[in-house]
């Protein structure tokens, strides 16, 4: 009884595959390989153009690392440099209007003297 059932399920299962080939075109098919495989070989080119992308980009990434490194510590250390420089300025200059009050110009002369950009305020 095994034996023909096996028999019974392979012949439905040669019919059912025998239908499926009769709905789908040969062409068709052999349309639609050829165009995955353009397509997998355009993937795969594409694949290989952005690993050599990512491997030139790490070896540059190595070349500048440390330059940015120390010059963002370089750049670090200007700034708390020049903020306790402008820190004592101003301290001063407050001194210097404690015991001068005419030794700066009042704020209207000021602008007429001094044109350049405050930096200490943000924009």
């Amino acid at each position: 009884m095994e034996q023909s059932e096996e028999d019974a399920i392979g012949a439905a299962s040669q019919k059912l595959s025998h239908e499926f080939k009769t709905l789908i075109n040969a062409e068709d098919l052999d349309s639609l390989k050829q165009l995955q495989h353009l397509i997998l070989g355009r993937l795969q080119d594409s694949n290989a153009v952005l690993s050599h992308f990512n491997k030139y980009s790490e070896q540059c990434f190595a070349e500048v690392s440390s330059d940015f490194s120390r010059n963002t510590r370089l750049l670090r250390s200007m700034k708390s440099d020049l903020d306790y420089i402008f820190q004592k300025l101003r301290s001063l200059k407050a001194k210097i209007l404690a015991t001068c009050p005419d030794a700066f110009p009042d704020d209207s002369t000021i602008e007429a003297f001094d044109q350049r950009p405050d930096l200490e305020m943000p924009h």
